[in-house]
């Protein structure tokens, strides 16, 4: 499976023997539990597998409450009051899906710019970082989906406002959001095909996911120095790696038990923190919210969404030379879905040979105003779409758009970066100390 020499499975029994020579799965997942891993992986290594638990949790809490609910538009909030009130441990069940996709984004996030730090999309594992923007793309469909579904207040507007971006795209725009929301307007139609997507898109998630993980167990994992395993033979590979059982499994299950106890405190006493009031009232198509705004984890490109108004000269720029075909709306749906692009872009646009941000002085700087911005662009996604808002959203969108396409480029030309180490084997040593292999235990 991996390109990194270590021992693979070897049937011993006929009973073994049998089942690898017609079906090899037992050798498929001993392959994977052993595959050799960098032995300096830190903490930011363990969102993988909170990732892993959130999907099954959101797709086995999915399908339990799936039973009780009915896509109806008449029938829908008040199946939501009934899983709430009369299910055995209805309320439970939705509290736990309600907030398992709150984790399951704030892990994700954690994960990609943990990925943008250390260059875990650099060569050659660009594809592995496509398929993982690919599953982010997935999940935000899912979870829009999934927000409609209660069909309250802000499910309905949601729907409407995002829904009603599509058609802002030329000359196909409309035929595309009629056909999206199964008629002119958001209605039975809709909720519909939502809850199709909704419930069938998280096992489209799982096969990106095994695709994603086949894809870095073949080209090995990143680490902390961005040093490559050492291949030349599988003693030189043993210096570098510990197998990922027990070692990596056992660091992993702590990290997830200690975040668990975190999510099961928001679960038990503040499950409705990250919820919006509004939808907490069943939907009116008469009554328009105050302010309309995502779930917190759209946030960030909802402020891009917004900060490209029709004053903003770039917005002007682009319509002029496109004669009008490019209007405001269209150019914040671009910049939008640019914003995600951009970071897909990644394994291009940084031009720097030292993978790891560890030993790039500069970089640093620069990657943590990225952060600061990123929390700057949630906060003022969920503001009033006015002064100074509008201009503060502007700004940050502007810095996001020239990290990526502007600074990333620049500073692999100019930047010195630090001394790397050698050795994944010497990294570690310099961290943890050398092990004595002539010690003996003490008596």
């Amino acid at each position: 499976m991996s390109g990194i020499p270590h021992d693979h499975y070897e049937p011993k029994t006929n009973g073994e023997k049998w089942l690898n020579s017609r079906l090899p799965v037992v050798g498929l997942i001993y392959d994977t539990i052993m595959i050799p891993t960098p032995k300096n992986l830190n903490w930011w290594w363990i969102w993988g597998i909170v990732l892993a638990f959130c999907l099954a949790l959101q797709i086995v809490t999915g399908i339990v409450l799936v039973m009780h609910y009915t896509p109806h538009v008449d029938l829908a909030f008040a199946s939501i009051e009934h899983i709430m009130r009369n299910v055995n441990g209805g309320y439970m069940l939705r509290y736990i899906h309600m907030n398992g996709a709150s984790l399951f984004f704030v892990a994700v996030y954690i994960h990609i710019f943990r990925g943008l730090f250390y260059g875990s999309y650099k060569a050659p594992r660009e594809i592995t970082w496509i398929i993982g923007m690919l599953i982010y793309l997935m999940m935000m469909g899912t979870a829009f989906m999934g927000y409609v579904l209660p069909w309250g207040q802000m499910s309905f507007w949601g729907a409407t406002v995002i829904t009603g971006l599509f058609g802002a795209i030329p000359f196909v725009g409309d035929a595309i959001q009629t056909w999206l929301l199964g008629g002119p307007a958001v209605d039975n139609a809709t909720l519909n095909r939502f809850f199709s997507l909704h419930y069938l898109l998280p096992f489209v998630i799982a096969a990106l996911v095994i695709v994603h993980i086949w894809a870095f167990h073949t080209t090995g994992n990143n680490n902390p120095t961005g040093v490559e395993v050492r291949r030349g033979s599988k003693a030189e590979a043993e210096k570098d790696t510990l197998p990922f059982w027990p070692y990596f499994v056992i660091k992993d299950l702590f990290a997830l038990a200690v975040i668990l106890v975190v999510f099961w405190a928001i679960v038990g006493f503040m499950p409705n923190y990250l919820g919006h009031p509004d939808n907490y009232i069943e939907a009116n198509p008469l009554v328009t919210p105050a302010h309309i705004v995502p779930e917190w984890y759209f946030l960030p490109f909802y402020a891009i969404l917004r900060a490209f108004t029709g004053e903003v000269w770039v917005v002007q720029f682009a319509s002029f030379i496109t004669g009008g075909i490019i209007d405001a709306k269209f150019f914040g749906v671009i910049a939008m879905f640019g914003a995600i692009l951009a970071m897909a872009l990644a394994p291009w646009l940084d031009t720097s040979t030292v993978r790891s941000g560890k030993y790039r002085p500069l970089f640093k700087w620069w990657f943590y105003l990225l952060i600061i911005d990123f929390f700057a662009l949630m906060w003022l996604g969920a503001m009033p779409a006015e002064e100074p808002y509008a201009t503060f959203s502007l700004i940050a969108s502007a810095y996001w758009f020239a990290y990526f396409f502007v600074i990333l480029p620049i500073l692999g030309v100019i930047e010195k970066p630090l001394a790397q180490p050698e050795t994944i084997e010497e990294d570690f040593n310099a961290h943890y100390g050398k092990a004595d292999a002539d010690a003996t235990p003490a008596e």
